[in-house]
């Protein structure tokens, strides 16, 4: 090295010479203090106040929060702490296919018995219309006018809120019930949304019952299914009802002097119960009941009906009294199909009555959960309640489907993360897929706690936004540990502490990789704001994937250089990288770390 004795032109002269014995010294370079420049003065031999020019790995960084993590206990339990809140929010995320977008409608029925299909729609139809239009949050009514009644479904904006919109609803018509014309019955209001769509359908059939005895034995099950939590409604479709038919004979009526007019007041009377009075005896309260409700047919034949030359005349001498099933208006059979005789069923012959049971869930609640609760308690009643000659068929079960595809885009959701992490290892090495491979599940597991935090389900649509994710969010794990494993090589930081060449890596690719993380959240999250039907549907994607470039940040700043100092410590004695960083510059380099 040349002596400097010279003023300002002798240091000009000689410059290229010192910096780069600077940068071939073999002593480790020491970090300025914080609030120091990236020019220091040297005392040499003939040359005062001379600057220090230092390597570009050296400038002053803007600060990250990897020097407070990058030797913290707690860094490991912010992995696990992670990993362990997505599995929480797995287990706890409803499960369904679709997910639940909120569109109230509500059904509004009116009665106007003896009135034409014109004169409901010119007195009832459009003057509620008119009301129902200047509730704020409406968006279409369909009307239907039919003889006799009328029908407005009020469909209500995208994600407004159901029970206001039903008490916007109820206290708009009865607050104008004084303009409702005579003959108008009050009208009945009906809310419906997507949870009363069936989640499960249970068929019960038999060769021994009829459809009477089926639907009697249906809803006694019924009354039980409705027991299970988070169970909403239930509907008993096919069977018959019993019904108490009255079947008048003209002639006798007439021997008699009665009409068929006359008859109804008299059963009506007869079927009632009332409660008279109250007896207070030594403590002891007894209630005095009259009359009684008609419970058999004996029972209604036994109603009389008028007088006729001083004595009463029975229901059962002019009329017919049959305890049946009610007339059907609709058939549920059950047979089996091609598809059972291709597997090889045992095949039934013909069709078989049957009635189903239609079993809804609460909103909000897991649909294989309340699947299996009920299936559970339905196989409990067999052998009391179900006898062993009723079948019992599942026809729809929206929990089975919902969680088949919600495991096998689960099971997808793995081969992104194994297949990232393999052409990681091709292009960086094992130890670095290793590394990232670490920060994809802590930042999955982050994302689905915003899901389940944001009353989202999982559905294909917010598992399709996680698998969408992972591409983009190994880009700042991917960046930082190139970076750091760059640095770990550069012959001026042999020797030097890993922790504070990691520090350094991590800082010198800070700036961009924030501003690269939150240009691909600004390009993405104004799809949230997407309003219509599409909005609500398509939103678990413009939100996961922003809070995933989110998560993958803090990640990357603060998981990623932990992990890289101590996956890539392993094996210290045989890796290139340490014999680099321990000062042997004959090691041997592969093509990807040339390039």
């Amino acid at each position: 090295m040349a002596t400097l004795d010279g003023p300002a032109d002798v240091l000009a002269e000689g410059q290229d010479s010192w910096i780069s014995n600077v940068v071939d010294h073999p002593e480790p370079f020491l970090a300025p203090p914080q609030d120091a420049g990236i020019r220091q003065g040297l005392e040499m031999p003939g040359c005062v106040g001379l600057a220090q020019t230092r390597p570009v790995h050296q400038l002053r960084h803007r600060q990250l929060p990897t020097q407070e993590f990058i030797d913290s206990k707690l860094t490991p339990l912010v992995v696990v702490a992670s990993v362990l809140l997505g599995a929480f929010a797995v287990l706890m995320l409803p499960r369904e296919e679709e997910p639940q977008i909120k569109v109230p409608m509500i059904d509004v029925l009116v009665a106007m018995p003896g009135f034409s299909a014109r004169e409901v729609e010119e007195r009832a139809t459009r003057p509620m219309e008119k009301l129902l239009w200047e509730i704020p949050g409406v968006e279409y009514l369909y009307s239907q006018s039919h003889e006799g009644q009328a029908l407005t479904i009020v469909r209500f904006k995208v994600g407004s809120d159901p029970d206001a919109s039903l008490v916007q609803v109820t206290e708009k018509l009865r607050a104008n019930f004084d303009r409702v014309p005579h003959g108008v019955a009050f009208p009945l209001i009906k809310p419906k949304s997507i949870d009363d769509v069936p989640i499960l359908a249970l068929t019960f059939h038999s060769t021994r019952y009829d459809h009477l005895a089926l639907r009697r034995l249906v809803a006694q099950v019924d009354d039980v299914v409705k027991q299970v939590p988070l169970v909403a409604e239930t509907s008993v479709i096919g069977g018959a009802r019993r019904e108490l038919r009255i079947l008048l004979d003209p002639v006798r009526l007439a021997s008699r002097g009665l009409s068929p007019a006359g008859l109804i007041p008299m059963l009506r009377q007869a079927n009632r119960q009332f409660r008279s009075g109250e007896l207070v005896s030594n403590d002891q309260s007894m209630v005095v009941e009259t009359g009684g409700f008609l419970r058999t047919a004996e029972e209604v034949g036994t109603v009389v009906v008028g007088i006729a030359q001083g004595r009463p005349i029975y229901l059962r001498e002019v009329a017919d009294v049959v305890d049946d099933a009610e007339e059907p208006s609709n058939y549920v059979c059950f047979g089996d199909g091609r598809a059972s005789h291709a597997e090889g069923k045992e095949s039934r012959l013909g069709e078989q009555p049957a009635v189903t049971l239609a079993v809804a869930k609460r909103p909000g609640a897991n649909a294989i959960s309340v699947a299996e609760d009920v299936l559970r308690k339905v196989e409990g009643l067999r052998g009391t309640l179900i006898p062993s000659d009723v079948t019992l068929s599942i026809t729809r079960h929206y929990g089975e489907t919902a969680a088949e595809k919600s495991n096998e885009l689960l099971l997808h959701m793995g081969i992104a993360v194994v297949s990232v992490s393999i052409l990681i290892w091709l292009t960086l090495g094992w130890r670095e897929s290793g590394i990232v491979a670490v920060a994809i599940p802590a930042t999955l597991a982050l994302t689905l706690l915003v899901f389940y935090l944001y009353g989202f389900t999982l559905n294909r649509i917010t598992l399709f936004a996680l698998i969408f994710s992972i591409g983009i969010l190994v880009d700042d794990a991917s960046v930082v540990v190139e970076n750091i494993v760059r640095h770990f090589h550069l012959p001026g930081n042999q020797g030097r502490p890993w922790n504070a060449i990691a520090v350094e890596a991590v800082s010198e690719v800070g700036n961009p990789t924030i501003l690269a993380t939150f240009a691909v959240i600004a390009a993405v999250l104004p799809m949230a704001f997407v309003g219509g039907l599409m909005g609500p549907y398509m939103r678990p994607i413009p939100i996961g994937a922003s809070a995933a470039m989110f998560w993958s940040l803090l990640i990357a700043f603060i998981v990623t250089p932990w992990a890289s100092i101590r996956m890539l410590r392993w094996a210290k004695g045989e890796s290139r990288l340490a014999a680099l960083h321990s000062g042997e510059h004959g090691a041997h380099e592969d093509v990807l770390t040339r390039l």
